[in-house]
């Protein structure tokens, strides 16, 4: 009974530090954004292009077959009562709202964030970091800082794209399986989208960005005991980063919405 409490605070204890450590990274990352922005300026570009590069095509890929599948699945619902023409505003408002920054959050923390905790951690088994702090180099500003603002701009353009993916892709399972022509099915997404919609999404999609990045950040610059250390960080960033996108979508659709 003893050791069950004992492992239960010693998890507790963890999550609460692993947290302060991040809220950390997150904070002298926003301090230091208005100087280091433009020094880092072109690292935060590359960062931002390799994490929208890497990201793309399953991004592509998920938007277009949510789109057939919401299409399809409600468009078969709606016809049974008449109504298969509004299929276009339900598909428009649930990806653009939803769908698009929820999957594409989850793709970037599976594809970009296990790959930014496996490099960080590997830098530090093999005491890169170390040396950075010797040469007093501050790797916060130096390596999670740059990583951090790249996620957070190219998740928003992905899920840009991932929208407009997402709405052809319905469109296309409009016209060829539920006989609603294309003409009715984009005036319906597009009236029914307004600038509250739109937003709430890329909103959604900046915060699970920030998420990503702090998580994957965090996580590895806290590994230990060599490789194996390294994919307990990877491991841990991805189900962190999940749980947080999951739980934050949550509550950003009750904020705008509730």
């Amino acid at each position: 009974m003893t050791g069950g409490f004992e492992r239960i605070g010693g998890l507790l204890i963890a999550i609460t530090v692993g947290s302060g450590y991040a809220i950390r990274l997150l904070g002298m990352s926003i301090r230091h954004f208005p100087v280091d922005f433009i020094r880092k300026f072109r690292e935060i570009v590359r960062q931002a292009f390799v994490c929208a590069i890497e990201s793309l095509p399953v991004t592509l890929v998920v938007a277009v077959f949510s789109g057939f599948i919401l299409a399809l699945s409600s468009g078969l619902e709606l016809q049974k009562y008449g109504q298969a023409q509004v299929v276009g505003s339900l598909v428009a408002v649930v990806m653009c709202r939803e769908f698009a920054p929820f999957m594409t959050g989850l793709i970037c923390a599976a594809n970009v964030g296990s790959a930014m905790a496996a490099e960080l951690g590997t830098m530090k088994v093999s005491e890169e970091i170390d040396a950075l702090e010797v040469m007093s180099i501050d790797p916060t500003r130096y390596l999670v800082f740059p990583r951090v603002i790249a996620m957070t701009i190219a998740c928003p353009l992905l899920t840009v794209l991932a929208d407009c993916v997402g709405i052809i892709g319905g469109g296309i399972i409009g016209a060829t399986q539920l006989n609603v022509s294309w003409t009715i099915y984009y005036k319906e997404a597009i009236d029914v989208l307004d600038l509250k919609e739109i937003y709430t999404g890329l909103i959604k999609a900046v915060i699970f960005g920030a998420i990503i990045a702090v998580v994957a950040c965090a996580q590895g610059l806290q590994a230990r005991n060599g490789a194996t250390g390294v994919g307990q960080a990877v491991r841990a960033s991805v189900i962190v980063s999940f749980l947080l996108i999951i739980i934050t979508g949550f509550y950003g659709t009750k904020l705008f919405f509730g």
